[in-house]
């Protein structure tokens, strides 16, 4: 029997299904969202964007629900769906949200004492190390939020990793948001090395602080509560990129 085949007579459930379109439409407008091809409060255009991904508008309006469900698009009547836009007020039940979820992930990696799972993540942390290095906004961005993810991936936990792939793609949206542009912070922080020396040392209460720490101070950065304090971080902001044009697809509906 192939390995990934369910027995004779199995419930449906038990079954392995391929992703459908749905799905698959679903993972590129979420990409699209990440990356900034779909802006910030822009419509669904659904004949352009049927047309990139060449699929008809029903399962592309099906995978929109997915996303609306999620937060990452909205509903507005007469106007129809566009890009969801994460205000100043919406940023502390996000991070609440992250320190909920990568706490809990923190402890179920350093419980498991897996050195495999535990390599992988201080290789995102390496490669965030690096990335501050340079001036390029989105590449600090994008390590960052691929240390973090892979914190939470490491621990081994579906559910987490889907809740944190959502909550990853809010927190890029309310970067997008900001009236200040895409600013990242362009620094190591003591709370991520904090982070990295509790998870090498196996101490789940120093982790779960550390990120609690963590997470709590990058809210009071993007909501101006540094600025107010006279707290100065390190930053560097994007440049967009004139005439840039960002198309979805095609996607491939038989992998």
């Amino acid at each position: 029997m192939p390995q990934n085949s369910a027995p004779a007579g199995a419930p449906a459930f038990l079954r392995v299904h391929r992703p459908s379109t749905v799905d698959l439409i679903a993972t590129e407008l979420r990409n699209a969202v990440y990356s900034g091809g779909l802006p910030v409060g822009s419509p669904l255009r659904e004949v352009e964007i049927s047309r990139q991904l060449g699929v008809s508008r029903s399962p592309l309006r099906e995978a929109a629900q997915r996303l609306v469900q999620e937060g990452l698009l909205t509903a507005i009547p007469g106007q129809g769906l566009r890009v969801a836009t994460v205000s100043e007020d919406r940023l502390p039940d996000l991070f609440e949200a992250r320190i909920a979820i990568e706490t809990h992930a923190a402890r179920i990696l350093i419980r498991n004492n897996d050195a495999g799972a535990l390599t992988k993540v201080t290789a995102a942390f390496d490669q965030l190390v690096e990335a501050v290095k340079g001036t390029d906004a989105r590449t600090i961005g994008d390590a960052d939020l691929d240390f973090h993810f892979a914190l939470v991936e490491a621990a081994g936990n579906g559910r987490l990793t889907r809740y944190m792939s959502t909550l990853v793609v809010e927190t890029r949206l309310a970067s997008f948001s900001s009236k200040d542009g895409y600013v990242v912070r362009r620094e190591i922080t003591p709370s991520h090395r904090a982070i990295m020396a509790a998870l090498e040392a196996g101490d789940a209460d120093a982790a779960a602080a550390a990120i609690a720490e963590h997470l709590t101070e990058a809210t009071a950065r993007m909501t101006g509560e540094l600025a107010e304090q006279g707290i100065k971080v390190e930053t560097v902001a994007e440049v967009p990129e004139p005439g840039a044009v960002y198309e979805l697809g095609p996607i491939d509906q038989n992998p």
